[in-house]
């Protein structure tokens, strides 16, 4: 008997071979395709068709690639031959949501979007908002560690996580952390796994911290500046201030010359970089007025607004970033992030990048805390593939981000695309304990194979 018949006969209908099911899990949002089918999709619908996949998986030493709603951006759910897809979208309830100890506990596969809809009739949200948080899996944001605009003020998803089942390589049934706020029994192997892509286990369900939705009135700036440095500067004073922003978004020229096609709009003809603030809770219009005093004394051109739909047309135009560039072609969206006070260095570098090669990087960064999505826009090689003059362009842009004190991945991941670079900033001997940690959650170097070691 084969594995696929074992598989089969386990797991039923939950098992696909079909080769245009297969044919759509080479890629992710990344773009990167593998142009390697894999073996099979197993749709798991609870945690024993997990632990009896890896367990099967195991005794025939096959590669496991966990997978939520494929919306990564560092290519670390694409298989290859001879893998199988395990996909934990089916895998999508709220157990329960805990208003007295504003905690919900949920499957992987919860789309972040459904999950704060629901959230929202008890007064509570998740923080977590990622670019994708509509349609992204709250499973993917926890392998991922995902951030988003208001990281800044609420933190990454680690700083909403309080506990997590998961299956090892071996079918193992893991519980870690509590459902207490606080928890310091033995090593904290929940957060070991959050930020871990699919690499030591797949998480089958996790307790998550939630906060009350925020009921005060938000406060919305939208500034221009005469260019990305002043403008970078600006926000670096900002937080230097003591001012913390829910939301602190900035744009280059490219970025607003992209927008400006797409929108049909002229918003580059007010400067050269847009700044995007917003501020919430009982002190929002005094840290508001705090920071437009910093934007016009840094020479920024602002306007500020209570009003919530008036908010949301200045949110829009952040929010057009992607698809503007998009419309223009294939995109490489990358991911840097530096101290905070390193900004205007950061920006200076990636103009200089971008001269040396020839090629246009519209930017976008969550200024408030110093994460940065440097963009490439190419024609792909024959092949698909990312052209080398990108990846050498992207190369100096990781090393630059490291010798500022900062790192090549602020929350999009290592995945596939990023495993070159890896070393250079962990150095010999972290490398080394990383690969040796995976080793033991994982001997057989069956989860996740080929990605980030």
């Amino acid at each position: 008997m084969t594995f696929l018949d074992e598989l089969r006969m386990a797991l039923g209908d939950a098992v696909s071979t079909d080769a245009a099911v297969l044919g759509c899990l080479t890629t992710d949002k990344s773009g990167y395709d593998s142009r390697s089918v894999p073996l099979a999709l197993v749709t798991a619908r609870s945690i024993d068709d997990v632990r009896a996949t890896l367990r099967l998986a195991s005794e025939y030493r096959v590669g496991v690639v966990p997978r939520g709603a494929g919306t990564g951006l560092a290519g670390g759910a694409i298989a290859s031959t001879g893998q199988i897809v395990l996909s934990t979208l089916a895998m999508n309830r709220i157990l329960e949501i805990s208003a007295a100890d504003e905690l919900a506990v949920v499957e992987p596969g919860i789309l972040n979007g459904d999950l704060n809809a629901v959230l929202a009739t008890h007064g509570l949200w998740f923080t977590p908002d990622p670019a994708s948080w509509a349609i992204s899996t709250v499973g993917g944001n926890i392998a991922t560690n995902a951030g988003g605009l208001l990281c800044a003020k609420y933190g990454v998803t680690r700083e909403s996580v309080l506990a997590l089942k998961v299956v090892l390589a071996d079918g193992r049934l893991l519980s870690l952390g509590h459902r207490s706020v606080k928890g310091v029994t033995g090593l904290d192997l929940t957060a070991l796994m959050i930020g871990s892509e699919g690499t030591l286990g797949v998480i089958v369900e996790a307790t998550v911290r939630l906060r009350p939705l925020p009921t005060t009135p938000v406060a919305t700036i939208g500034a221009w500046f005469p260019d990305v440095i002043t403008a970078a500067a600006a926000c670096a004073a900002i937080t230097a201030a003591g001012i913390r922003p829910a939301a602190l978004e900035l744009m280059d020229a490219a970025a607003l010359t992209a927008i400006d096609a797409y929108l049909g709009e002229n918003l580059s003809e007010r400067g050269n970089s847009f700044l995007l603030l917003q501020t919430d809770g009982a002190a929002s219009a005094d840290e508001a007025a705090a920071a437009l005093q910093v934007i016009h004394r840094s020479g920024g051109d602002a306007e500020l607004t209570a009003d919530r739909a008036e908010g949301e047309r200045l949110f829009a135009i952040r929010r057009a970033f992607h698809p503007a560039l998009e419309a223009r072609g294939t995109v490489l969206i990358e991911d840097v992030a530096v101290p905070r006070s390193a900004l205007p260095q950061i920006f200076t570098e990636i103009d200089r990048i971008g001269k040396r090669y020839g090629i246009s990087i519209p930017t976008v960064a969550h200024a408030g805390d110093g994460n940065l999505h440097p963009n490439f826009v190419y024609e792909p090689a024959a092949d698909g593939s990312v052209p080398a003059v990108i990846w050498a362009a992207a190369g100096e842009l990781f090393a630059a981000a490291i010798r500022l004190g900062g790192t090549l991945t602020g929350e999009h991941g290592v995945g596939l695309l990023k495993r070159a670079w890896l070393r250079d900033e962990l150095g010999d001997d972290q490398f080394e304990l990383q690969c040796q940690l995976k080793a033991v959650f994982d001997p057989l170097g069956l989860m996740n194979p080929g990605k980030v070691y």
